[in-house]
């Protein structure tokens, strides 16, 4: 090779990875120019992506958002990465600090805006659905109450009942906007079958007598304040049924209302209902709420004595009583002075 040639060659190469490095840095400034941060974050948008979705209106929303400096680059940016039909559906938290590469990194990543929600002990399935309908996850309480009575879903997990109640389990659940209500629901009954697995007495139940525990935890856990007093509670209820004794469960009337009333009269305990543990024998049709674990633990490891009667008290806990004498006396004392 002569030395002309060599030179030639050296030189094209150098030409070369100028042109390169040029392009480089060019692509960097212009990135930076028109694919660049149009502010500094503090304005924020909820972009919705709906299923089958064009890129070209995704884009259109950004621009018209005031979300991206340029269309034309993002859409450059799209067909360059060739990300264009890998953006997927759901609900993005958007903010003017990121770079059109980081919006476009997120809308095709599926790192959707995730919504909490909490569904504290003793709720019923219609608060859950007033819940969720705060939370945007349903439209309306009848429509996550329909999923509630889906004979599949029942059948799926054994559920002897002809609804879900008491099997919701009350925790904090995070998903997605536009989450199925199906698979929200089938969340919190895999939560309350996980959460049953501490339970020893509970292995290898079957359905039937798991049904009597929820039964017996639903009311527990509508009746009792304190954690301790739960086992308690429930020994005081299964004492009543084996003497023959209607429950008289306050909590069952309450389930009756559509909002729990902050006294009960004498003419609510005669409401006609198969819940009213007042005027029928034995347990209700089904759970009146949906327990948490101590609840479902004291009705597996109730606490026997002589008590059958409680009330409760204004500091919170419960007066128990073995005769209705001593629960008449401790009523007088605890509960009619506060209405004198």
């Amino acid at each position: 090779m002569n030395s002309k040639l060599k030179k030639y060659l050296i030189l094209s190469g150098l030409g070369v990875s100028l042109l390169l490095v040029l392009a480089l840095i060019g692509f960097f400034v212009i990135d930076e120019i028109k694919g660049g941060a149009v502010g500094d974050g503090q304005n924020k948008y909820e972009l919705i992506i709906d299923s089958g979705e064009p890129s070209s209106s995704v884009v259109r929303e950004l621009a018209a958002a005031g979300m991206i400096k340029s269309s034309v680059y993002f859409n450059y940016l799209m067909k360059f990465t060739r990300a264009g039909n890998k953006i997927k559906q759901g609900v993005y938290d958007i903010n003017d600090g990121m770079s059109s590469r980081k919006i476009l990194d997120v809308i095709i990543s599926g790192k959707v805006k995730l919504v909490n929600f909490t569904v504290p002990e003793g709720y019923n399935n219609r608060q859950i659905g007033d819940l969720l309908v705060s939370k945007k996850l349903a439209i309306s309480r009848e429509e996550f109450l329909k999923v509630t009575q889906s004979p599949a879903l029942l059948t799926k997990y054994n559920i002897p009942a002809k609804t879900l109640e008491g099997y919701l389990f009350p925790e904090t659940y995070s998903v997605p906007l536009n989450y199925p209500l199906e698979r929200i629901t089938e969340m919190m009954i895999k939560r309350f079958y996980k959460k049953l697995e501490s339970i020893p007495e509970a292995k290898d139940i079957k359905p039937a007598d798991l049904h009597f525990r929820v039964v017996l935890a639903s009311i527990v856990e509508r009746e009792a304040v304190r954690k301790e007093e739960r086992p308690m509670m429930a020994g005081v209820f299964l004492t009543r049924i084996e003497k023959n004794i209607n429950l008289e469960s306050c909590a069952t009337i309450q389930y009756l209302f559509d909002k729990p009333k902050k006294r009960l009269f004498e003419s609510d305990l005669k409401i006609v209902s198969p819940y009213n543990t007042y005027i029928n024998g034995g347990w209700p049709p089904g759970p009146i709420s949906n327990p948490g674990l101590p609840a479902l633990e004291a009705s597996f490891k109730p606490m026997k004595s002589d008590k059958l009667f409680f009330l409760l008290k204004p500091d919170g806990s419960h007066y128990f009583s073995a005769t209705f004498k001593e629960h008449l006396d401790a009523k007088k004392k605890f509960i009619d002075v506060l209405y004198q």
